[in-house]
């Protein structure tokens, strides 16, 4: 398969988005793979997707590699016939698939072929906008069958035509009050529902746009950070003060690079609810204009500021003596210094410090160690 990434296995979301719309538009077949269940814990959850195409090469994960073969000789079957299926893995069962495995779940996969039925929510994802993708899996109504699908865009409304049959608004109506809450938790879930004939489980799955970290810098250290947010799966954008490095060149790692005015930072802010700022220009009046900016024109949710915490407090000494004044609930958007404790002051592993930390934002943790964490690793979902 034509990849940029090194181990299709470690592919991104990103990745395997542009991969699906790539495939759809070269009129190129291939089969999806999306977890739909999962019985007890499994190495991925709901919503985890695989790609395969004709013959043996994969692209993405939805287990930490003991299932993939079996998935991939499913997928090439599920091409072959031209129509969905579910196949459900026991991993509790040693001998189950005849892989030893013993792990301590039970997960159900959707195999399909990809067709524009998909390809209607990759359209929103690439206009910056989220979609929800409801899937039959299960029906004993006889106008529901496996595969049925109805993609959702922000405003709730249908999206675009589809390859496939859709949903009936029965179900849609049913399904409503769980898919406004998957929304609300961007997550995913199987949910049965009753009809007037019977009944059918839906594989309910938002889709958020893939987050972007914003750069405000030129200098060295915003390699690693940028080669690093690409390869955990962010969006990448280097807006550099006008006169300095701005060509895409100087950052081959960055998504797009822009240049600006730390006034007008918030014009390279594409959609603030998904983007994570990071302020490294090491000049102290234009990180201290940026911050303003981004904290009163803009939404972000993280604006990480280069430096040590008296540098912050010199910053808003300086705010104080402008009348410039910031609520409790804009300076809790402010990490400085910036990053995870990880105890390290070489280049490489500061920026890994620094992307974990917006990644921990952007999943609502808090970064600590798995060990002191109380119960399972992933939420579970609760839906109505």
């Amino acid at each position: 398969m034509d990849t940029d990434v090194p181990d299709p296995w470690s592919t991104t979301t990103a990745e395997l988005y542009r991969t699906l719309r790539a495939r759809l538009d070269d009129d190129d077949p291939a089969a999806l793979a999306t977890i739909v269940d999962v019985e007890g814990s499994a190495y991925r959850r709901q919503g985890a997707k695989m790609i395969v195409v004709p013959g043996d090469d994969s692209y993405g994960s939805i287990t930490a590699g003991c299932l993939e073969g079996p998935v991939v000789d499913l997928a090439n079957a599920v091409l072959d016939e031209g129509r969905a299926r579910v196949e459900t893995f026991d991993l509790m069962d040693g001998d189950e698939w005849g892989l030893g495995l013993g792990c301590n779940g039970v997960i159900d996969i959707l195999l399909e072929p990809l067709d524009d039925s998909f390809g209607v929510a990759l359209e929103a994802l690439a206009n910056h906008e989220p979609a929800t993708v409801l899937t039959a899996v299960e029906s004993s109504d006889p106008d529901v069958a496996v595969g049925d699908r109805t993609v959702l865009g922000p405003d709730r409304s249908p999206l675009g035509d589809s390859d496939r049959n859709r949903l009936p608004t029965e179900l849609l109506s049913n399904a409503s009050d769980v898919t406004a809450s998957l929304r609300e938790s961007a997550s995913a879930k199987t949910v049965r529902l009753e009809t007037s004939a019977g009944s059918a489980s839906v594989f309910v799955d938002h889709l958020e746009p893939v987050p972007e970290l914003l750069l405000f810098g030129n200098q060295n250290d915003v390699h690693p950070v940028a080669r690093l947010g690409r390869d955990v799966g962010f969006r990448v954008a280097v807006a550099s003060s006008r006169g300095s490095r701005s060509d895409e060149s100087d950052f081959p790692d960055a998504h797009r690079v822009v240049s600006t005015h730390p006034t007008e930072i918030d014009d390279a802010v594409r959609t603030p609810e998904n983007t994570y700022a990071v302020l490294m220009s090491h000049n102290f009046l234009d990180d201290r204009l940026a911050l303003e900016t981004l904290l009163e024109e803009t939404s972000v949710p993280y604006v990480g500021l280069m430096g040590p915490r008296k540098r912050f407090e010199e910053m808003r000494t300086e705010f104080e003596q402008e009348d410039v004044q910031f609520s409790n609930s804009q300076l809790e958007r402010v990490s400085t210094p910036v990053g995870l404790d990880l105890g390290s002051d070489e280049p490489i592993q500061i920026a890994l410090s620094i992307v974990s930390e917006a990644l921990a934002v952007r999943n609502d943790r808090s970064g600590g160690r798995l060990k002191a964490r109380e119960g399972p690793i992933h939420e579970r979902v609760k839906t109505p």
